[in-house]
C-alpha cells in the first residue's frame, strides 16, 4: 500500500491530494500549508512527529481527520480517475488572486471546466448574484433585470447554479451572451441540483464551472456554507436579491462584508417571507439598496480606490469592518 507521501511528489499533486482529504476552509491546515508548503504538509500528516504550531492532542486530531478520509490505495485510484479534469493551483497564471484574500481559508486547489481566463479579470468585473432557492416571480423578474444591466456593462455573473435566484442569474447571462461562472458545492462532474444538469453543462461549455472539492464528491450543507466564501472572494460585489431570514445566501453577504467587498440587497415587500433577509440586511446597514444593475456599476466604477483588501501570501487574514465597505 503506497504512503501518502508517494502520492504527493510535487506541489500540484500534493494540493490535489489535500483537496481530497482536507477540510475546506480549515484554518489550521491553511496555516501549516502557508508555512511549510503542500508537499511537506502531506509528509507531516503521514508521519508521527510533531506538527508545527500544534500541541500533541491537536496534532493527533488533525492527523486523524486527514487520514480517516480514505486509504492511500483508494486515494491513488481517485487521483487517476480525476486526472482528466483541470486543476488550478496558486502558482498557475489563471489562479484568481482575489482568493488569496481568504488567507488561511483559501482553497487548496480549484477544479475547473470551461473558460478559466474569466478568473484573471479585474475584481470589479465579477459580480456575485445569489438569493433564495424558493424565489418569487418578483425575485426572478428583478434578477433578470439586474443581470441584463450587468451583462450589457460587460460584467461576469457568478452564482452557484442553485434553484431560484442563482439559476435566474446564470440564465440571464447565457441568454445575452455574457460571461457566467458557477461555483459548485459538489464535484464538477456531478451536476447539482440534478434538475439543472442541462444548465450546468451549458455553463461549462460557454462559461466556467468551479469547485474546491474533487470530482465525484456529493454536496452537503457544510459544503454549501463553505462555498459562500469563494463566491464572495471571487467577486467585487455580492448582491442578494431575495432571502429568507435564515437563507444560506446570507452567508455570502457576511463573507463579502468580512472581506471588505461590496454588499448590495434588493428591497422587497414587507409581507414577503422571501424578502425578510434582504430587508434585514438593509435595515441593519450591512447592505445598500440595489434597484438596478446601474446602481452596482456606478458604485464599482465610482470608487476612487479599491475596497480594502488583504493581499495574503502568509500570515493571518485581515478582516475589514463589515460596515466600512458596503455597496
Amino acid at each position: 500500500m503506497p504512503a501518502l507521501t508517494a502520492l504527493a511528489t510535487d506541489n500540484r499533486s500534493a494540493r490535489v491530494l489535500l483537496s481530497m482529504i482536507g477540510t475546506p476552509g480549515d484554518v489550521a491546515t491553511g496555516k501549516l500549508l502557508t508555512e511549510v508548503g503542500a508537499v511537506e504538509l502531506i509528509s507531516v500528516a503521514d508521519g508521527n512527529g510533531p506538527v508545527p504550531g500544534m500541541g500533541r492532542v491537536q496534532a493527533a486530531v488533525w492527523r486523524d481527520r486527514l487520514l480517516s478520509v480514505a486509504t492511500p490505495d483508494r486515494l491513488a485510484e481517485r487521483i487517476v480517475e480525476a486526472s482528466k479534469y483541470r486543476v488550478i493551483i496558486p502558482s498557475d497564471p489563471d489562479w484568481p488572486a482575489a482568493l488569496d484574500d481568504l488567507g488561511y481559508r483559501a482553497p487548496y486547489a480549484l477544479w475547473a471546466r470551461g473558460r478559466t481566463e474569466l478568473l484573471t479579470q479585474p475584481l470589479s468585473q465579477r459580480i456575485a448574484v445569489t438569493g433564495a432557492r424558493a424565489d418569487t416571480s418578483y425575485g426572478a423578474h428583478v434578477t433578470d433585470e439586474l443581470c441584463a444591466d450587468l451583462s450589457q456593462s460587460g460584467r461576469t455573473l457568478i452564482a452557484g447554479a442553485a434553484y431560484g435566484i442563482e439559476a435566474s442569474a446564470h440564465r440571464a447571462a447565457l441568454i445575452r451572451g455574457a460571461n457566467t461562472v458557477a461555483v459548485l458545492a459538489s464535484g464538477i462532474d456531478r451536476p447539482y441540483p440534478a434538475g439543472h444538469t442541462d444548465l450546468i453543462d451549458r455553463i461549462a461549455r460557454e462559461g466556467l464551472l468551479l469547485s474546491e472539492v474533487p470530482p465525484t464528491v456529493a454536496p452537503t450543507r457544510q459544503r454549501f456554507i463553505d462555498r459562500s466564501r469563494i463566491l464572495a472572494a471571487l467577486s467585487g460585489a455580492t448582491i442578494i436579491v431575495e432571502a429568507g431570514s435564515r437563507s444560506g445566501s446570507l452567508h455570502a453577504a457576511t463573507e463579502a462584508a468580512q472581506l471588505g467587498r461590496f454588499v448590495g440587497a434588493v428591497p422587497g415587500p414587507i409581507t414577503s417571507a422571501a424578502s425578510t433577509g434582504t430587508n434585514l440586511l438593509l435595515q441593519s446597514g450591512h447592505a445598500r439598496v440595489v434597484t438596478s444593475g446601474a446602481d452596482i456599476v456606478r458604485m464599482l466604477e465610482g470608487e476612487t480606490s479599491a475596497p480594502e483588501r488583504s493581499v495574503i501570501r502568509s500570515g493571518a487574514p485581515h478582516v475589514a469592518s463589515p460596515k466600512s465597505r458596503v455597496l
